[in-house]
């Protein structure tokens, strides 16, 4: 594929992409030396807001860079960040890569993780990977010591509190070692048992994504990115951290423990600084409908954005619709509300809906969708049942797009297939695990293992294929299972999980659901898991066999906070059918 050469915007990285700067390091060093006194971040605590410049911002990651190379890391060395959301994750990433190193952020130990399940995937990681330093805080480094002390690679635990200053911007600028084709840094796929594949995006890959997805969005140099999500997904780190840093767009940062606990405080952020631009999870719009008060959206004013961009997750036409119902009165319009469709692999967007309109609707018939995987669009004002499908757009330039049947052979448009790419800002493998590259990598095409399909060059997306539960020749995705049971009176949103179980007498696969509920009631149960049962064989013409209702603590997550389809499955499996 040729590079990209788009200059019309005014973004200033695109232009200077002409005069090809050869990794990320180059990229800032524009800001830096050019521009020091321009905000770089504005990073939002729970009392005050804290503006930091290019200069300082970049001073600071210095000293990082200074404190692992007086530790003995070096260029390509890989350094593991367990650190909260906040200027120290953002300082030593950066200073990571000034000394040539590779830096990877891991989630940060919450109370909603096993501590002994969490060290021992950080264990894991530093011993698979080679990792030579990890940074870290004072209460975090004995546990980490006590779990890593007889790896013999590692060589060292920093406490960012430790850190004493040294080391000036300029003694790294000119001597930054890194090439385009190296890797700058690792992102990492989540997983039950902590973190999996680490996906290694060389410093050529991520310029290419920023200058082909800043063209998608029309990004422009008045825009401002207003973000909570956290640095370890990338979302957040490519969207909400590394583009707009390299593009010289404001950005205002916030901790997603803030947000959750305070969802507005997004929307005051937007009003306060002018946000044009933010990504978003799907729940996120549902959860900033029905979790914000009345009151405390009074005086809001979102009319500066440009666009509410909904990734990550399957894309429910119902949240957006609820999301423009509940803020039309403070300036959200159904214009603003757009998707992408990404992965770290690509290292961020694959695709992009075009911005200024919503994203295309596609109503398809139900039963062709499960029995002929077909997304055959619905009769008009017809009788037989329907789903909604939302667009996530079209590629991005430089990236393509097919949709492949099991052999690995193109499906026709409307067939619904695995989703394959190719691009230029692709990963160059999964760090030190090159059998699991060849399974999913094939003559440049990446297999992503979402299924979905096209029409009319737009990319609808329909669930994971390892997920799929199929019952009785009926292809069920668990994620609508899902999403209809969060619906249920009682049931806490955003702890349920559906999955498959084998049912060995018929040859087939029973629907199983464990959801998390309010109550101890059994009166409120047995309500409960009628509602349930009712709701998903309306939907889906199939029974749910099993729906076991549990309290708090139950569902376990991955590392990034997610419920672990994989490993509840097995835990209802051993906890509940005792197989």
């Amino acid at each position: 594929m040729k590079p990209n050469r788009t200059t019309s915007l005014t973004s200033p990285l695109l232009v200077r992409l002409e005069s090809k700067p050869a990794t990320l390091i180059d990229a800032v060093a524009h800001w830096a030396q050019n521009a020091p006194d321009r905000v770089a971040v504005t990073l939002l605590g729970y009392e005050k807001a804290r503006p930091v410049r290019y200069g300082e911002f970049f001073e600071q990651a210095a000293r990082y860079a200074h404190a692992l190379e007086a530790v003995g890391v070096r260029p390509h060395d890989l350094v593991v960040l367990v650190l909260q959301h906040g200027a120290d994750v953002l300082y030593s990433f950066w200073g990571a890569m000034l000394l040539g190193a590779i830096p990877s952020i891991m989630p940060f130990l919450t109370p909603k993780l096993d501590p002994q399940r969490y060290y021992e995937s950080v264990r894991k990681l530093v011993t698979l990977s080679d990792v030579k330093a990890v940074i870290t805080y004072a209460e975090q480094r004995a546990d980490l010591e006590a779990h890593l002390a007889d790896i013999p690679t590692l060589g060292a635990i920093l406490n960012v509190e430790d850190l004493q200053p040294g080391g000036a911007l300029s003694d790294y600028l000119g001597r930054a070692p890194a090439r385009a084709e190296d890797t700058a840094f690792l992102q990492h796929s989540s997983g039950s048992t902590g973190l999996q594949k680490g996906v290694m995006l060389s410093h050529g890959a991520v310029l290419n994504q920023i200058a082909a997805y800043s063209a998608a969005i029309k990004l422009r140099t008045d825009d401002v990115i207003v973000s909570w999500l956290p640095l370890y997904h990338d979302m957040g780190l490519i969207a909400g951290f590394v583009m707009p840093l390299v593009q010289g767009v404001p950005l205002v940062l916030m901790s997603p423990f803030h947000w959750v606990r305070e969802p507005v405080v997004l929307l005051r952020a937007i009003q306060q600084y002018g946000g044009t631009l933010c990504w978003l999870p799907n729940f996120a719009y549902n959860f900033m409908a029905t979790r914000v008060r009345p009151s405390a959206r009074e005086g809001l004013g979102l009319r500066s954005m440009r666009a509410f961009i909904n990734c990550s997750e399957p894309v429910r036409a119902e949240s957006h619709r609820l999301f423009v119902e509940k803020y039309a009165p403070y300036g959200v319009e159904e214009r603003m509300l757009q998707t992408s469709y990404a992965m770290a692999e690509n290292t961020f967007a694959v695709t992009q809906s075009a911005l200024g309109a919503p994203p295309p609707l596609d109503v398809i018939d139900r039963d062709a969708l499960q029995q002929q995987q077909i997304a055959r669009p619905a009769e008009p004002e017809g009788a037989r049942p329907t789903v909604t499908m939302v667009s996530c757009g079209r590629p991005i330039p430089n990236t393509e797009v097919r949709i492949v049947d099991a052999q690995r052979r193109d499906l026709p448009e409307r067939h619904i297939g695995e989703v394959a790419i190719r691009s230029d800002c692709m990963l160059s493998g999964y760090y030190r695990r090159p059998e699991v590259t060849a399974q999913v990598m094939q003559e440049g095409w990446y297999f992503t293992g979402d299924l979905g399909y096209m029409a009319d060059g737009e990319l609808y997306i329909t669930g994971r294929k390892k997920d799929l539960i199929i019952v009785g020749g009926k292809n069920i995705y668990p994620q609508d299972i899902e999403h209809l049971v969060n619906e249920v009176a009682g049931v806490h949103p955003g702890r349920v999980v559906a999955f498959g179980v084998p049912n060995e007498q018929l040859g087939t696969e029973d629907i199983a659901v464990v959801a998390e509920v309010d109550t101890d009631d059994p009166a409120a149960h047995k309500r409960i898991a009628a509602e349930i049962r009712a709701r998903v064989a309306q939907a889906t013409d199939v029974m749910a066999r099993y729906v076991h209702l549990t309290g708090p603590k139950w569902l376990l997550k991955t590392s990034s906070g997610k419920i672990a389809r994989a490993a509840n499955r097995e835990k209802f499996l051993r906890a509940v059918l005792g197989r």
